[in-house]
Parts: structure tokens; C-alpha cells; sequence
């Protein structure tokens, strides 16, 4: 007799290799997915600086923007760039297009023992993961924008 086919058992190893790769992939997938949304904030805050770097060509100063959107939005919540400060980024030549996942600010008041007033400090937060600990992201005249804080980045 000539039987041709797959046993049980060949079919139950595969499945169990499938499962394998699934629980190694799919953490990982998730990961790339929220690094990618918090990608957003360093892209921002380098249209920010260079906003900032163009104003003071122009006014002999910086200028300050307040928290805008005024709340971060939690999880992988987005929300329209307006609030507090969007009269002040609007003045300075940059808004963000569309839909935010983070809070963004700029100060250019003394804000500690190495600040001058020739620079400013914009500021972007996010919780993208949902996990209560803002990622922060900070810039300055000379620095293009780094991670300063995060928690359970992936």
C-alpha cells in the first residue's frame, strides 16, 4: 500500500515551530510599531530648532512657546496641535501638521545654572506605550534632539 501524506505528529512540529516564531515575532513587531510612533518627537523638535534658529535671524531673539497640546496624549492616542501655546509656535513659523502623539514647549527664560539667554530649550514628551512614563525628548540651539528620559523603551 502506498500511503502519502503528513503524519500527526509532522503536523503538530510544525505548528509548534509556527508558535515559536509567532511568540518571538510578534514582541517584536509592537516594539518597532511604538518606536515608530515616538519617531515623531526628535522629527518635530528639529523643525522647532530650526524655527527658532530662523526667528532669532530675524528678531535678535528666541521665543518662547507654552506646552501645546496642553495634555500628552496617552497610549496611541493622537490629538490636534492646538492649546496654550499654539499662538506662540504659530508666531514663530512652525506648527505641526495634523494629528500630534506628544506635547511639545520651548522656553527661553534662565531655567538652570548652565542656561544663557543667546539660547533656548524645546522640550517634546510622549506616552505612546500607555505605560504612565513620558518619553522626553529636548533640543537647544547647538544640540539637535535627543532622548533625555524614557521608561520600558523598546
Amino acid at each position: 500500500m502506498n500511503r502519502k501524506g503528513f503524519t500527526l505528529i509532522e503536523l503538530m512540529i510544525v505548528v509548534a515551530i509556527i508558535g515559536i516564531l509567532a511568540a518571538i515575532a510578534i514582541p517584536n513587531f509592537l516594539a518597532m510599531q511604538l518606536r515608530a510612533k515616538r519617531a515623531e518627537l526628535p522629527s518635530n523638535l528639529d523643525g522647532i530648532r530650526t524655527a527658532e534658529k530662523a526667528y532669532i535671524a530675524e528678531w535678535d531673539a528666541f521665543t518662547n512657546a507654552g506646552g501645546t497640546p496642553a495634555a500628552t496624549p496617552s497610549g496611541r492616542n493622537q490629538t490636534t496641535f492646538t492649546g496654550t501655546g499654539y499662538d506662540s509656535f504659530a508666531n514663530l513659523g512652525w506648527t505641526a501638521d495634523g494629528l500630534v502623539r506628544g506635547s511639545y514647549e520651548v522656553g527661553n527664560a534662565a531655567q538652570g545654572a548652565n542656561f544663557s539667554l543667546d539660547d533656548f530649550t524645546a522640550t517634546a514628551q510622549s506616552d505612546v506605550d500607555g505605560d504612565s512614563a513620558n518619553a522626553v525628548y529636548s533640543c537647544n540651539r547647538a544640540q539637535k534632539a535627543g532622548m533625555v528620559t524614557a521608561n520600558n523603551l523598546y
